[in-house]
């Protein structure tokens, strides 16, 4: 059953979208995960929405996450404030630049391009999570590399990340990071605030040319500023770091299957 609210159609099955932000925003803001990832491909499988629409919806709904770590972080001082702005600044460049793109490829292959991402993404999450914990934990910051070019090329290849396919974009950033020799809890920190910028810019790219449905926006964002505002404090006295690896597993494998999915619909 559809009807209108504020000239958009609305469906019944649009009133899980605030549960799937909750869930999503818990579990990401819980384990420190990107699981912004799984809003477009959520939106695309189960409610059919446009993959350009679902892009810009997923970054609405994941600016409150990055929000929320960029503001515990900052108020800990683990951020470089002067290296994310600049990763920060180049990517926004990106963000434009990816939200454009969008526009030069019809839905269905953007569909393909994003499904074939998930896939490469999955199989990344499985076999390199246990890396990069361990990189993270011996990791020695030694003397800081203040090579701001080669940090502007990772923070324009994440924000074109976030413009195309409506994630963090966090790889290129956090390995730009780990480069530049960064003590690890700034890497963690400045890399979350490089992802907001990213995730902002993106959006306001999105919307600029018409791809956002803002119905959409408010009922999944809703949902993830209670899941991220809920997360800390309900999950406080459970050891979440015995379970990450077998959630960051299953992260994989939904994501994995979800990527066949958006591919065989695109056909």
């Amino acid at each position: 059953m559809t009807f209108s609210i504020l000239g958009s159609e609305f469906e019944q099955s649009f009133f899980w979208l605030p549960f799937i932000g909750f869930t999503i925003g818990l579990v990401a803001t819980s384990i420190g995960s990107g699981g912004g990832f799984f809003f477009p491909m959520i939106l695309i499988v189960f409610f059919h929405i446009p993959a350009p629409i679902a892009v810009a919806t997923s970054l609405a709904a994941g600016i409150p996450l990055s929000l929320a770590g960029t503001i515990g972080h900052y108020a800990k001082g683990n951020i470089k404030l002067p290296t994310g702005l600049i990763l920060g600044i180049a990517g926004i460049a990106g963000a434009l630049g990816g939200a454009g793109l969008t526009r030069l490829i019809n839905p269905d292959q953007l569909k393909t391009i994003f499904g074939i991402y998930a896939i490469v993404l999955a199989f990344f999450i499985a076999t390199h999570a246990g890396k990069k914990k361990k990189e993270l934990q011996d990791h020695a910051p030694s003397v800081e590399n203040n090579n701001h070019g080669m940090g502007l090329a990772f923070g324009f290849a994440g924000g074109i990340i976030s413009g195309t396919f409506g994630t963090s974009g966090s790889a290129p950033v956090l390995a730009g990071l780990f480069a530049m020799r960064l003590p690890v809890k700034k890497i963690i920190g400045t890399s979350v605030l490089v992802v907001l910028i990213n995730t902002i810019a993106a959006f306001l790219s999105h919307f600029l040319i018409g791809e956002v449905n803002l119905m959409l926006v408010v009922l999944l964002t809703v949902g993830s500023v209670i899941g991220a505002i809920a997360g800390p404090r309900l999950l406080a006295e459970i050891n979440t770091e015995k379970y990450e690896t077998a959630i960051r597993n299953v992260f994989a494998l939904l994501m994995l299957i979800l990527g066949i999915i958006i591919i065989s619909h695109s056909f």
